[in-house]
């Protein structure tokens, strides 16, 4: 049996649907907070069980008669995440699980300034020292282009701090991936990274956004102190807005640069670019 977190979040839950595609729904297990929310998935035959990081109880009878466990990486600035992994991890072992698949960060190297790196890392020592087989998903930044551009669809501006080469990733990309990995008879050891095929930067997007609109989109680089301000003022607490500037200081220090082929070899297909992504984007 595959037992999948976080299976009604939007990484999770992509994954499932497309592991329902390649794995009969008796082999597949999720493990939610609120089971509730997963009941379309019971409905289709899919093992839903209660369980969270907070529970070590709760998480070792959602992982019972598990081969493998996809541990999907909480993302709560306020909570304890090394700790709440290492209920995780300790479930799943006690769960005799053959594999545990971790869903990391590209980039979770020392020294990068981005901090939940620091997580990432300590998270995937956890799983070193586990003695199971496990295998750290780096996946590629994949939240919305938004969130890192800025709105510069309303102000004709991409006006963010200095960043870097980095292969923006589509989500559902890196889920489907995800099943692929789960479902397959191909094992990884280790960290490995999933992006998109091509890194690039705030520059060649303001030109590609340019073209797709027909109107020039600027690209204005930003002193660090006068984006937070800029945040701050438009409402963003200052922890979060200070978090964000982290991501691009490791942007700009070349540690989300490198692009690699192994998300196009296990989708059999071209990832989705960030150009394509953001022509969608302006369409919709």
């Amino acid at each position: 049996m595959i037992v999948v977190t976080g299976a009604t979040g939007g990484l999770g839950g992509t994954t499932v649907e497309h592991l329902l595609k390649r794995t009969p729904a008796d082999q597949i297990g999720i493990s939610v907070r609120d089971t509730a929310k997963a009941q379309h998935f019971a409905d289709r035959g899919v093992r839903v069980r209660q369980g969270t990081y907070e529970d070590p109880v709760a998480l070792r009878n959602s992982f019972a008669g598990a081969e493998q466990v996809l541990l999907v990486s909480g993302n709560d600035p306020d909570a304890d995440m090394l700790g709440l992994h290492r209920n995780a991890v300790e479930a799943a072992v006690a769960a005799d699980a053959r594999r545990i698949l971790y869903t990391s960060q590209q980039g979770a190297v020392p020294g990068n300034p981005y901090r939940p790196s620091d997580i990432h890392i300590a998270t995937e020592a956890l799983l070193d020292d586990s003695g199971v087989a496990w295998t750290a998903l780096r996946n590629g930044a994949y939240g919305p282009l938004d969130q890192v551009l800025g709105p510069w669809q309303r102000t004709g501006v991409i006006a963010q701090p200095q960043d870097g080469p980095v292969p923006y990733t589509d989500r559902a990309d890196i889920a489907e991936a995800t099943a692929v990995v789960l479902a397959g008879d191909r094992a990884f050891d280790g960290p490995v990274n999933l992006t998109a095929p091509n890194a690039v930067t705030f520059d060649d997007l303001a030109k590609i956004a340019s073209g797709l609109t027909g109107h020039r989109v600027e690209r204005v680089v930003l002193d660090d102190e006068q984006w937070v301000a800029g945040q701050i003022a438009i409402g963003v607490p200052e922890q979060m807005a200070r978090l964000m500037l982290t991501w691009y200081q490791a942007a700009r220090s070349g540690y989300f640069a490198e692009a690699g082929p192994l998300l196009a070899e296990l989708l059999g297909r071209e990832p989705r670019t960030a150009a394509e992504r953001l022509a969608t984007h302006v369409a919709a």
